[in-house]
């Protein structure tokens, strides 16, 4: 629920009058995140203000308003997101003589920073949440993140003054904030269509990792603190294989997960869930419905377009479980209607094309209900992405072969064009048959020479090759992906792949799609595979109980198994596409004409234009298909459009007419 912001400052003028206006700014850029309310709360002796705009999920009086002190006046907190186990911490600060004024995770959260420290609470908590918390005693500010990296949360200093905020956006509206672009992030993002955290996409702006607390004193410079850590979780997880039946494990999992899902069906407002009818969303939806007395709402969005659309297996899951189920046939006319507005929500450059049927869906789920549950994180715990097994299978057949062998090889694939391949591959069964099996096959041949399997999987995960190229004056930083020590920690490559996705495809795109997609309409999207005490569990099962017969989420799929027929949901693995390469051929073309104009790039100074136009015109050709490239570069340039002063691109209106 909910978006923050605030700041902390140490210059000598703290005007209260112009604190309390710099704040009522920041809080205004993120009232689409809390349209319920806002709260304000500025101490212009010690520096600091806080911001808060609210969704009501639980508790929807007055008494769940923030930001919120703790009865004893020391603490004050902001803060975005659910507790899900904040009854069993109440009911443990009851026992312990505590009365409380209302029912709200936010009160419950509070006190028990005041009662046990806020290392010690957060390493208790059960939830998606992000936080600010004022120490009036000790003066200190401190910042804190959930452990997968769900919910948000954005810090920078300027001068004297810590800016932290839900959205980048926030931060931008304080008189203190400068605004230039970080080139070197810029070519992260240019690799991996997000920007990865710690970085943003302004110079001097960090992302709070997940699992951190950032503690501010006086006079001191930041310092950070892990209190949850997922490479900790994998490595004990590795040494402490559980030594299950299949049936004792399925009967595990299942456990855990119908506890987190139910915790999740706590709130006082109405509550649904995405369904694409795959095997993450099918089981949350089954075990949600397995603990209702009343038909779960569900929600799905189709396509017109062949190889994009779910909607009949939503349908047949939701018709074997009995849910009220809603469904939209997206056109393209739809996606015209969102992509002027993608450049508001993901506050910087985001180029995950599968926004904008997040965004869609979300927007039609929203008309009913304030929360949805998500199937998210089934893929990277359960070993469900297809470059798990292309990957894995590719390294282990040609891995032992010499270079030069491994290069001819990729010739060779090069040799017919995607369309050439998609061809040859149209008379396999489509239960069989990959999406796009041309592009898959010029992706795997640009890595086919790879030094090693951690090298293969850089370059199945990397957009655009030479980024350092492509973005003038750019060094791209190197994080956890270019990290030696990695395969020695976690010696599987596959596992090893698992764990990478985890640390950072996980928070910094799929995360943030589904935060900034929900948050766009006031909706909040809840993930219930992605409760830690489930990713904890999953990393200690061997992995024949995650792959097995040439299949992921093995283990996964005999829970489901339960609850919904097999055959609903045994198809090849689509993920939530869009056909963008064909709308950037036809009714988008203008639009991405204009932003992609040769003399524009260069007066951006930001790219090299030579490259972008080429792939630009053969895509336009039919010869290739270069739409996540394209759209990566486009997203950049229509961000500009809407956060700086670039020229204004054509309305898409116009393209479409």
């Amino acid at each position: 629920m909910c978006g923050f912001c605030g700041f902390l400052t140490s210059d000598g003028d703290r005007d209260p009058a112009a604190m309390q206006d710099a704040l009522g700014r920041m809080n205004d850029t993120i009232r689409h995140r809390g349209p319920d309310g806002d709260g304000e709360w500025v101490d212009a002796a010690a520096g600091v203000a806080l911001g808060h705009r609210r969704l009501a999920i639980v508790d929807l009086s007055p008494l769940g308003r923030q930001p919120m002190a703790s009865a004893d006046g020391r603490w004050v907190i902001a803060y975005n997101g659910e507790i899900y186990n904040y009854r069993d911490l109440r009911a443990e600060l009851e026992a312990a003589g505590h009365v409380f004024r209302g029912q709200s995770d936010t009160e419950v959260l509070v006190e028990m920073v005041a009662a046990r420290g806020v290392a010690a609470t957060a390493r208790r908590l059960v939830g998606i949440f992000a936080l600010a918390l004022w120490d009036r005693a000790a003066q200190t500010l401190y910042l804190v993140r959930d452990q997968i990296g769900v919910k948000p949360l954005y810090w920078g200093r300027f001068g004297g003054t810590l800016l932290f905020g839900s959205q980048s956006k926030a931060l931008r509206a304080h008189p203190a904030f400068r605004a230039a672009v970080d080139r070197d992030a810029l070519a992260a993002y240019m690799r991996h269509n997000y920007v990865p955290a710690p970085h943003s996409i302004y110079r001097g702006v960090r992302k709070l990792e997940p699992g951190t607390i950032l503690t501010v004193r006086p006079g001191a410079e930041p310092e950070s603190e892990t209190y949850w850590d997922l490479s900790a979780a994998v490595r004990d997880g590795i040494a402490g294989r559980l030594d299950l039946s299949d049936a004792e494990a399925a009967e595990r999992l299942e456990a855990l997960l119908m506890d987190a899902v139910g915790r999740q069906m706590v709130a006082d407002v109405p509550l649904g869930a995405f369904l694409s009818g795959g095997i993450d969303s099918s089981t949350v939806v089954a075990l949600m419905q397995a603990q209702s007395d009343r038909p779960v709402r569900t929600f799905t969005i189709g396509f017109a377009e062949a190889g994009f659309d779910e909607a009949a297996a939503a349908r047949a899951v939701a018709d074997h479980l009995g849910t009220d189920h809603t469904e939209l046939r997206v056109e393209p006319r739809h996606a015209l209607d969102v992509i002027p507005r993608l450049a508001d929500w993901y506050d910087e450059p985001f180029a995950d094309s599968s926004q904008i049927p997040t965004l869609l869906v979300s927007e039609l789920t929203r008309r009913s209900v304030t929360v949805a549950l998500s199937g998210d994180g089934g893929d990277e715990l359960f070993a469900g992405y297809n470059r798990y097994f292309w990957g894995a299978g590719l390294w282990r057949r040609l891995g032992p072969l010499p270079a030069g062998l491994r290069a001819a090889g990729a010739a060779a694939i090069r040799a017919l064009p995607p369309a050439g391949w998609d061809a040859l591959f149209a008379p396999v069964p489509a239960r069989l048959r990959p999406r796009l099996p041309g592009d898959k096959l010029h992706k795997l041949a640009g890595v086919l020479a790879a030094g090693g399997p951690d090298a293969l999987y850089r370059g199945l995960i990397t957009h655009w090759e030479a980024p350092d190229a492509l973005v003038i004056g750019a060094r791209e930083p190197r994080g956890l992906l270019w990290d030696d020590g990695v395969a020695a920690r976690v010696p599987d490559f596959v596992e090893r792949m698992q764990y990478l996705d985890t640390a950072t495809y996980l928070p910094d795109d799929i995360l943030a799609k589904v935060d900034r997609a929900s948050m766009a309409v006031a909706l909040e999207a809840r993930v219930p595979l992605l409760d830690h005490r489930v990713v904890e569990f999953a990393w200690r099962l061997p992995m024949h109980q995650k792959i097995r017969d040439g299949r992921g989420k093995w283990l996964l799929r005999r829970v489901l198994d339960r609850h919904v027929p097999r055959d609903l949901v045994e198809r090849p693995k689509m993920g939530f596409g869009v056909p963008i390469d064909s709308w950037l051929r036809g009714p988008l073309r203008d639009w991405a004409e204009a932003l992609l104009d040769e003399r524009r790039l260069r007066d951006d100074g930001l790219f090299d234009p030579a490259p972008i136009r080429a792939r630009w015109a053969e895509h336009l050709s039919g010869r290739r298909n270069w739409q996540y490239l394209l759209w990566s570069v486009l997203m950049v340039q229509a961000w500009q459009d809407r956060w700086d002063t670039a020229p204004a691109a054509p309305s898409l209106t116009a393209s479409a007419a």
